[in-house]
């Protein structure tokens, strides 16, 4: 099963369901800063690779999950980009994205 497969599968759905009533909905990180904040996102600490997603161990384990709201769902993944940015022709900075 590839990772598109296993997000539409019953047992994550089960997964997810259950980890979300666990946090009682609300984003972890955000509470933890004492903000109560509604979490969206269930996601993976370790990330999902073609090569782990059969796994239940990574993909299933609630030690691995962490729930997210949308803002701190992007900064996870977004965190460790590296910006790049140049000078446009009117001289102004602009980042660009990858």
């Amino acid at each position: 099963m590839n990772q598109k497969e296993f997000y539409k599968s019953p047992a994550w759905k089960r997964c997810r369901a259950n980890f979300v009533r666990s946090c009682d909905g609300l984003c972890m990180r955000c509470l933890a800063s004492g903000i109560y904040k509604p979490g969206k996102v269930v996601h993976h600490r370790v990330h999902l690779t073609d090569e782990n997603v059969n796994d239940p161990a990574v993909s299933l384990n609630p030690g691995n999950l962490e729930l997210l709201c949308q803002d701190c769902h992007n900064a996870e993944h977004h965190a460790h980009r590296q910006r790049r940015f140049r000078f446009g022709a009117d001289g102004n900075l602009t980042i660009i994205d990858d």
